[in-house]
Protein backbone atom coordinates (compact mmCIF):
# COMPACT_ATOMS: atom_id res chain seq x y z
CA UNK A 1 0.00 0.00 0.00
CA UNK A 2 1.03 3.51 -0.34
CA UNK A 3 1.92 5.39 2.54
CA UNK A 4 -1.05 7.49 3.48
CA UNK A 5 -1.22 10.66 5.95
CA UNK A 6 -4.49 11.03 8.21
CA UNK A 7 -5.56 14.18 10.05
CA UNK A 8 -8.23 14.90 12.77
CA UNK A 9 -8.74 18.11 14.57
CA UNK A 10 -5.48 18.26 16.50
CA UNK A 11 -3.27 15.72 14.71
CA UNK A 12 -1.42 14.99 11.71
CA UNK A 13 -0.41 11.47 11.69
CA UNK A 14 2.15 10.21 8.64
CA UNK A 15 4.34 7.38 8.58
CA UNK A 16 7.77 7.54 10.14
CA UNK A 17 10.73 8.80 8.04
CA UNK A 18 14.43 9.01 8.82
CA UNK A 19 14.15 11.93 10.12
CA UNK A 20 11.85 11.35 12.85
CA UNK A 21 14.87 8.85 14.93
CA UNK A 22 15.71 11.33 17.26
CA UNK A 23 12.68 11.90 18.32
CA UNK A 24 11.82 8.37 18.22
CA UNK A 25 14.81 7.79 20.91
CA UNK A 26 13.99 10.58 22.75
CA UNK A 27 10.12 9.21 23.61
CA UNK A 28 11.22 6.00 23.64
CA UNK A 29 13.93 6.61 26.91
CA UNK A 30 10.59 6.72 28.91
CA UNK A 31 11.03 3.43 31.41
CA UNK A 32 6.52 3.55 31.11
CA UNK A 33 7.00 2.93 27.00
CA UNK A 34 10.07 0.40 27.65
CA UNK A 35 7.83 -1.21 30.03
CA UNK A 36 4.51 -1.59 28.34
CA UNK A 37 5.52 -2.17 24.83
CA UNK A 38 7.52 -4.38 22.97
CA UNK A 39 10.71 -1.73 22.11
CA UNK A 40 13.85 -2.93 23.03
CA UNK A 41 15.01 -2.21 26.47
CA UNK A 42 17.48 -0.25 26.56
CA UNK A 43 16.45 1.43 23.66
CA UNK A 44 19.21 2.45 21.79
CA UNK A 45 19.90 5.38 18.59
CA UNK A 46 20.36 2.18 16.02
CA UNK A 47 17.10 1.13 17.29
CA UNK A 48 15.07 4.28 16.50
CA UNK A 49 16.92 4.47 13.36
CA UNK A 50 16.09 0.50 12.04
CA UNK A 51 12.21 1.54 13.23
CA UNK A 52 12.10 4.43 11.19
CA UNK A 53 14.36 3.82 8.18
CA UNK A 54 13.68 0.05 7.64
CA UNK A 55 11.04 -1.38 9.44
CA UNK A 56 8.15 1.16 9.24
CA UNK A 57 8.93 1.48 5.23
CA UNK A 58 8.68 -1.90 4.85
CA UNK A 59 5.79 -2.89 6.28
CA UNK A 60 3.70 0.15 4.00
CA UNK A 61 5.29 -2.06 1.34
CA UNK A 62 4.52 -5.17 1.99
CA UNK A 63 0.98 -3.93 3.59
CA UNK A 64 1.64 -5.87 6.89
CA UNK A 65 2.19 -3.03 9.16
CA UNK A 66 0.96 0.47 9.15
CA UNK A 67 2.59 2.66 11.61
CA UNK A 68 2.38 6.64 12.10
CA UNK A 69 4.04 9.39 13.54
CA UNK A 70 1.76 11.26 15.49
CA UNK A 71 2.06 14.68 15.30
CA UNK A 72 0.04 17.86 16.57
CA UNK A 73 -1.25 19.57 13.06
CA UNK A 74 0.32 23.39 14.11
CA UNK A 75 3.69 21.12 14.05
CA UNK A 76 5.45 20.53 17.45
CA UNK A 77 7.16 17.46 18.71
CA UNK A 78 6.40 13.81 18.12
CA UNK A 79 3.22 12.95 19.85
CA UNK A 80 3.44 9.80 19.91
CA UNK A 81 3.62 6.26 17.80
CA UNK A 82 0.42 4.40 16.68
CA UNK A 83 0.45 0.99 14.52
CA UNK A 84 -2.17 -1.04 12.87
CA UNK A 85 -1.05 -4.30 11.60
CA UNK A 86 -2.59 -7.41 9.76
CA UNK A 87 -3.40 -10.47 11.87
CA UNK A 88 -3.59 -14.03 10.65
CA UNK A 89 -7.53 -13.82 10.04
CA UNK A 90 -8.73 -12.14 7.01
CA UNK A 91 -10.32 -8.96 7.61
CA UNK A 92 -9.00 -8.56 11.53
CA UNK A 93 -5.81 -5.90 12.27
CA UNK A 94 -4.45 -5.00 15.73
CA UNK A 95 -3.70 -1.46 16.44
CA UNK A 96 -0.77 -0.79 19.28
CA UNK A 97 0.63 3.01 20.19
CA UNK A 98 2.54 4.62 22.71
CA UNK A 99 2.39 7.96 23.80
CA UNK A 100 5.11 10.63 24.38
CA UNK A 101 4.82 11.07 28.46
CA UNK A 102 4.19 15.23 27.99
CA UNK A 103 1.50 14.63 25.96
CA UNK A 104 -0.65 12.21 27.96
CA UNK A 105 -3.78 12.86 29.60
CA UNK A 106 -5.50 15.38 26.50
CA UNK A 107 -6.76 12.33 24.74
CA UNK A 108 -4.52 12.86 22.01
CA UNK A 109 -4.15 9.12 21.15
CA UNK A 110 -7.85 8.47 21.73
CA UNK A 111 -7.87 10.82 18.73
CA UNK A 112 -5.02 8.78 16.69
CA UNK A 113 -6.87 5.58 17.42
CA UNK A 114 -10.61 6.54 16.21
CA UNK A 115 -8.91 7.98 12.73
CA UNK A 116 -6.58 5.13 12.37
CA UNK A 117 -9.77 2.62 13.32
CA UNK A 118 -11.79 4.56 10.67
CA UNK A 119 -8.97 4.63 8.16
CA UNK A 120 -8.80 0.69 8.52
CA UNK A 121 -12.70 0.36 8.54
CA UNK A 122 -12.66 2.02 4.80
CA UNK A 123 -9.39 2.16 3.17
CA UNK A 124 -7.73 -1.54 4.17
CA UNK A 125 -10.57 -4.73 4.06
CA UNK A 126 -10.77 -4.60 7.72
CA UNK A 127 -13.93 -5.89 9.76
CA UNK A 128 -12.36 -6.42 13.26
CA UNK A 129 -9.61 -3.85 14.75
CA UNK A 130 -8.39 -6.03 17.74
CA UNK A 131 -6.29 -4.17 20.83
CA UNK A 132 -4.64 -5.63 23.39
CA UNK A 133 -2.49 -5.09 26.39
CA UNK A 134 -0.47 -6.35 29.29
CA UNK A 135 -2.80 -6.64 32.24
CA UNK A 136 -2.32 -3.83 34.15
CA UNK A 137 -1.33 -1.34 31.55
CA UNK A 138 -4.63 1.15 32.58
CA UNK A 139 -3.55 4.17 30.62
CA UNK A 140 -3.58 2.00 27.38
CA UNK A 141 -6.87 0.26 28.36
CA UNK A 142 -8.44 3.41 29.01
CA UNK A 143 -7.41 5.13 25.62
CA UNK A 144 -8.99 1.62 23.80
CA UNK A 145 -12.30 2.25 25.76
CA UNK A 146 -12.55 5.90 25.21
CA UNK A 147 -12.13 5.03 21.57
CA UNK A 148 -15.02 2.28 22.11
CA UNK A 149 -13.59 -0.72 21.57
CA UNK A 150 -15.25 -3.48 23.82
CA UNK A 151 -13.50 -5.66 26.28
CA UNK A 152 -13.38 -8.82 25.80
CA UNK A 153 -11.43 -10.71 28.65
CA UNK A 154 -7.90 -11.67 29.55
CA UNK A 155 -5.51 -14.19 27.10
CA UNK A 156 -3.02 -16.17 29.45
CA UNK A 157 0.66 -16.11 28.41
CA UNK A 158 -0.55 -14.20 25.18
CA UNK A 159 1.92 -11.82 24.90
CA UNK A 160 5.95 -12.13 25.10
CA UNK A 161 7.83 -9.46 25.89
CA UNK A 162 11.40 -9.08 26.16
CA UNK A 163 12.00 -12.77 26.86
CA UNK A 164 9.06 -12.80 29.40
CA UNK A 165 5.37 -14.58 28.55
CA UNK A 166 2.51 -11.51 29.70
CA UNK A 167 -1.61 -12.35 30.20
CA UNK A 168 -3.40 -9.92 28.38
CA UNK A 169 -6.23 -7.69 28.01
CA UNK A 170 -8.27 -8.17 24.68
CA UNK A 171 -10.75 -5.52 22.85
CA UNK A 172 -12.00 -5.27 19.70
CA UNK A 173 -13.57 -2.48 17.54
CA UNK A 174 -16.14 -3.42 14.70
CA UNK A 175 -17.24 -1.00 11.87
CA UNK A 176 -20.50 -0.87 12.95
CA UNK A 177 -19.33 0.38 16.54
CA UNK A 178 -18.26 3.51 14.15
CA UNK A 179 -21.64 3.68 11.87
CA UNK A 180 -19.48 2.30 9.28
CA UNK A 181 -20.54 -0.85 7.30
CA UNK A 182 -18.57 -3.75 7.01
CA UNK A 183 -16.68 -5.68 4.45
CA UNK A 184 -18.95 -9.17 5.32
CA UNK A 185 -21.95 -9.62 7.04
CA UNK A 186 -21.65 -9.91 10.87
CA UNK A 187 -23.96 -12.26 12.71
CA UNK A 188 -23.97 -11.73 16.34
CA UNK A 189 -24.33 -14.81 18.54
CA UNK A 190 -27.69 -15.02 20.36
CA UNK A 191 -28.07 -13.79 24.16
CA UNK A 192 -28.40 -16.96 25.95
CA UNK A 193 -28.00 -15.58 28.99
CA UNK A 194 -31.60 -16.45 30.44
CA UNK A 195 -31.73 -19.60 29.33
CA UNK A 196 -29.24 -20.79 31.71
Amino acid sequence: MDPVTLTTERLLMRPFAPEDAEATHTACQDPEIQRWTVVPSPYTRADAELFTRKLSPSGWQDDTMYNFAVLLRGGGPLVGALGVNRRNLPGTYEVGFWTAKEHRGAGLMTEAVLAAARWAFTALPADRLEWRAEVGNAPSRAVALRAGFRMEGEQRSALLNKGIRHDTWTGALLPADLGLPGTHPHRPAPDVSGAL
